[in-house]
């Protein structure tokens, strides 16, 4: 269910400008997009984990606005990053 450090580690050198880059709005999205794919597929077989639920939906609504926040920012790396993570069509 949870993300491993492994796998954090591996986001923040993809998307980040350095290796200990984490604040950087498109790690935190990435982040918070392998999060919300592995609360998905634990989803899929547990329907009634209630609490997961809400932790799904915190989640998506935090990177909703993270993402909200890159497009008025910048534009560019909006849709790059969304084009890379398949996350919707780019405006």
């Amino acid at each position: 269910m949870a993300v491993s450090k492994e796998t954090k580690k591996n986001l923040v050198k993809e998307y980040g400008k350095n290796p200990k880059d984490t604040g950087n709005t498109e790690v935190q999205i990435a982040i918070l997009t392998a999060e919300i794919n592995s609360l998905t597929d634990h989803l899929k077989g547990n329907q009634k984990d209630f609490a997961s639920k809400r932790t799904l939906y915190a989640k998506n609504s935090k990177r909703r606005n993270l993402l909200n926040y890159l497009k008025r920012t910048n534009l560019e790396k909006y849709r790059e990053l969304v084009k890379k993570l398949n996350l919707r069509a780019a405006n």
